[in-house]
């Protein structure tokens, strides 16, 4: 029986089937193409929030002491904007290694590949935000052969692996997340590559196709422990197809996952001997929780924006107003019938071997991230980020029903051509949703800090304006720098009672300042400081 039921999950052998006819082949490459512009688009002109500052810190090669130090050595020097983001510039006197050891004793619940990788980037050109994003842009594109390859795996089907790039292509969840300094388009590479791996390796039962999975399984765990998911998935997806018997199959995964783990082991020492401090760092999932019914609004906004995202709100558990006309109502329930047609017409009409992988690389890592919302309490389901592997195996179930129906020889031709239609109007849906995002300065990915551009305006106003720092707004210095025109300057304090303003400023300003620090600025020197903009972030104008 479970000889047959293996005969019966092997890949169809053959032909290939569902050939791409040349004007959509046209039509996909075009796609293709406006896909690859909206990864590069405005990268210097996005705003950088809290997660891309932190990115920053995790390259340079400091200490969290020598980071202070560093900064503190400008206490009270008056310097430019340029002089000012030289500062966060990696150490000179250290290098990748470094990089990847402050990584494992200060923050190990981060693997290391992207940050190493970005690291090199940013010694050979700069760490510019058009630079650092640019890399995120560039390893984005390895998406789309690593996706096609999956395709082929699964379905035998050029034209599917092409509707699925074009898809992916003009996802505006793929795009916003191409153009952060974070490792989530390495984490989909990866994650792609690691599921055509297991096919090929099951489909070729030979050590070097074993190995090929064993390499991407690592690559993909050191890029983000996100992956850990995945591997489940796999695995569940082995033992249900082929049984826990003594199959060729399973023996050589229970291998592979045995080298695989081992390859892990000692960056698990580091997240293991590091638990307090990585503990510590993740309490922003937990310390607070959001009713049920607000998850869900989450859960279904966020899937809908992996096809169409013309909104840039991200406060979906207390704001929906923007999301209550009859429009959008109306377009998210249509992209969420499309998403549980896809799924169903996958299981009804694709062999057990190729639903149950999508299902499973749906299922499972989404189960691990919503359910201990659901029984713990938190908000790990309100980052979508953290669900990058559920909206791929989406994709991958939207992709087959689009390609199955518009190549079906037993469809009628008004059938064919009616999803044909309905293929390029979600393709356009894509489209129209990069063509907004491109120019925008921020959007929902990056809350709150949509507020940074609006802050860096008024500062920009001012005939010759000077900007000051303490400990506390430092932390997003960076963020706001990039928005600031060169004539404002910048003056970095420790301390609130030794401020002196030149008489050539115009406007002095202080960007976050902390309740302390505003108060000890009162009684020391007298100063009267006057809210200008106050709300997640806050400017004040000194006053004497």
């Amino acid at each position: 029986m479970v000889s047959q039921l293996e005969n019966l999950n092997q890949p169809t052998q053959g032909k290939r089937k569902q050939l791409v006819t040349k004007p959509w082949r046209f039509l996909l490459v075009a796609v293709l193409a406006i896909g690859i512009i909206f990864r590069f688009a405005n990268l210097d002109g996005k705003v950088y929030w809290f997660d891309e500052n932190a990115t920053i810190f995790k390259i340079s090669g400091y200490t969290i002491e020598e980071w202070d130090s560093v900064k503190n050595k400008l206490n009270g020097q008056i310097i430019s904007i340029k002089d000012f983001q030289k500062s966060y510039s990696p150490n000179s006197q250290s290098n990748v290694i470094d990089t990847i050891e402050l990584l494992a004793l200060q923050d190990s619940k981060h693997t290391p590949l992207y940050f190493a990788i970005l690291r090199l980037w940013v010694d050979l050109f700069g760490n510019s935000a058009a630079v650092m994003r640019s890399l995120s842009a560039l390893i984005s594109l390895l998406i789309f052969p690593c996706l096609y390859w999956l395709c082929l795996e699964l379905f035998q089907s050029p034209l599917v692996g092409w509707i699925a790039v074009a898809l992916i292509a003009v996802s505006p969840f793929h795009v916003l997340y191409a153009q952060e300094v974070r490792p989530y388009s390495l984490l989909a590479v990866t994650i792609l590559l690691s599921s055509a791996a297991l096919l090929r390796a099951i489909r070729l039962k030979t050590k070097l196709s074993w190995g090929l999975y064993i390499l991407s399984w690592s690559l993909s765990i050191y890029t983000h422990t996100l992956s850990l998911f995945v591997f489940i998935a796999h695995g569940i997806y082995v033992l249900a197809t082929y049984g826990i018997r003594r199959s060729k199959v399973s023996i050589a995964y229970l291998i592979a996952t045995l080298v695989g783990v081992l390859t892990f082991t000692p960056w698990l020492f580091f997240i293991v001997t590091n638990y307090d401090r990585v503990s510590e760092s993740l309490e922003w999932q937990t310390n607070k929780s959001l009713p049920f019914s607000s998850l869900v609004i989450y859960w279904i906004i966020y899937l809908s924006r992996i096809f169409l995202d013309l909104n840039p709100s991200w406060q979906l558990d207390t704001d929906l107003s923007s999301f209550q006309n009859p429009l959008s109502l109306f377009l998210i329930t249509i992209l969420l019938a499309l998403v549980v047609y896809s799924i169903y017409f996958l299981c009804r009409s694709t062999p057990i071997r190729i639903w149950l992988f999508i299902v499973i690389l749906i299922g499972i890592p989404a189960l691990a991230i919503l359910l201990p919302d659901l029984v713990f309490g938190g908000i790990r389901s309100s980052a979508a980020r953290y669900l990058i592997a559920s909206y791929l195996g989406i994709h991958l179930a939207v992709a087959y029903l689009l390609g199955t129906k518009i190549a079906s020889s037993s469809s009628s031709i008004w059938t064919q051509k009616l999803w044909q239609i309905a293929t390029v109007i979600i393709i356009s849906g894509g489209i129209l949703s990069g063509a907004i995002i491109s120019p925008a300065e921020t959007w929902w990915n990056k809350y709150p800090y949509e507020e940074i551009p609006q802050i860096a305006k008024i500062i920009n106003q001012a005939n010759s304006p000077l900007l000051i720092f303490d400990k506390q707004g430092r932390r997003d210095g960076w963020s706001i720098s990039n928005f600031l025109e060169p004539k404002v300057q910048v003056e970095l304090l420790n301390e609130p009672n030794i401020i002196k303003v030149p008489d050539e400023f115009s406007d002095v300003f202080l960007f976050n300042p902390a309740e302390e620090w505003q108060a000890r600025l009162a009684q020391k020197q007298k100063f009267k400081m006057k809210p200008i903009y106050k709300k997640t972030f806050s400017l004040w104008r000194l006053e004497n």
